[in-house]
Order: C-alpha cells, then structure tokens, then sequence
C-alpha cells in the first residue's frame, strides 16, 4: 500500500541544509494500525504530510498503491489524495459556516459526486457516526466529540485506502478521546491503512505497529 525508499526531506535555512527526515524506509499495508510517536521537532508531521501528499520528498521514492507518486504534478497529486487518502486533523478544520451534513459533503462535491448519490452517502455517514440529530448544527453548535466524529466522516466519505490522524485526539477529554480512537480503530477492520501521529503514549500502544522517530529518523 506505502512504500518509502530511502526518503529524505530538507529545507535551506540561513545558507545551510536543514534534515527534517533523514533516509526514511518503510512499507504500510492495507489494513495496517501504525502509531508514530516522538519529540516535537523529530519528523513525525513531514512524514505524515509526505504521505498525504501534502509535501514532496527532497530525495527517494514515494510508492503509493503500487504507483511512483513522488514526481506527480500538484494536480494529479490533488487527484490521488481525493480518491485514495483520508485527514483527521487536531483541530477538527471544520468549515465554520457549513452544517455538519455540509462538511461531510463537501469532498463528495469536489469529487463530483452526482446530488443523490452524495446525500444517501451524507446520510449513511450520519447514520454511521451517531449525527443523525446533528446533521444541521454547525461546528459553533457541536460538542468537541461531535466535531471530531464530522471530521471522521468527512475524512473518510470517499473510502479512501490510507487515513491519516494528526494527533486527533489532542482537543479532547480523556473519555471523548478514547471514544475517537476506537471509531477509527475501526475502519482498519474495513482494510483502510491508519496512520495516527501521537505524543499520548497510552494512545499510541494500541497501534499494532509503533514507531518511534528522532531527529527525522525512525529509531524503534
């Protein structure tokens, strides 16, 4: 499903080369429950916004599904995070004005998804998340939970293949949090590959697989 050969990212910063990941290797199959843990400032966000196709590497291959994605163009890159990856941020990033249904829907719409299609998608989703109730409440209206239960659903209304979450769980209680881990520990019963980045170790445990990064390297 991933595969990182050898992949480096650095930055120029002040006439020198910065390393913010330093040859990383590793392969992630579909499925596959994956903690990365560590010290601010150790590589974990470049990791997982390189495998979100949010940044590009400085050096190596990126292998996505079996495709070499490292050299993709910002608009076929665009396309592959459409159709294949899911985000679950910290901070919900939740469209302020838009309904919850709205939020879950608006993937579907830049997906070009036709009309009914998206609302029985929408409403299974709703369904799926216990938001039934909340399908018109904007996030202003929402507990924290219920915000990141629509991020969840929004994240993952295309199925995508890979979902990524950047300590999710960071904005809520203890009880809310565990509650969130467990809807996404979930969706790796469905084959989707999750990737969770956490500074909690109690949370990062659970994962099958922990890794622990320090200064842009994998080191357990």
């Amino acid at each position: 499903m991933i595969s990182l050969d050898h992949v480096s990212r650095s930055f120029a910063i002040g006439g020198q080369q910065v390393y913010a990941l330093r040859g990383i290797s590793l392969d992630i199959a579909a499925g596959d429950y994956v903690s990365v843990m560590g010290p601010s400032g150790s590589g974990k966000s470049t990791l997982l916004n390189l495998i979100g196709l949010l940044d590009r590497p400085s050096s190596g291959i990126y292998r996505l599904d079996g495709r070499d994605v490292t050299g993709l163009d910002d608009a076929e890159q665009a396309k592959v995070r459409s159709e294949k990856i899911g985000f679950v941020f910290q901070s919900f990033h939740l469209v302020p004005r838009l309904t919850a249904a709205m939020n879950i829907e608006l993937p579907l719409i830049l997906a070009g998804m036709p009309c009914d299609d998206r609302k029985a998608r929408v409403e299974e989703l709703l369904r799926d998340y216990g938001l039934s109730d909340r399908a018109d409440h904007r996030p202003d209206q929402l507990s924290g939970g219920q915000r990141q239960r629509v991020a969840i659903a929004r994240a993952t209304s295309m199925h995508p293949a890979v979902l990524l979450a950047d300590e999710p769980t960071g904005n809520l209680d203890q009880t809310t949090g565990r509650e969130v881990i467990n809807l996404l520990e979930k969706l790796t019963q469905q084959n989707v590959a999750l990737i969770l980045v956490t500074h909690d170790p109690t949370i990062g445990s659970r994962a099958k697989r922990q890794l622990h990064m320090l200064d842009g390297q994998i080191t357990g």
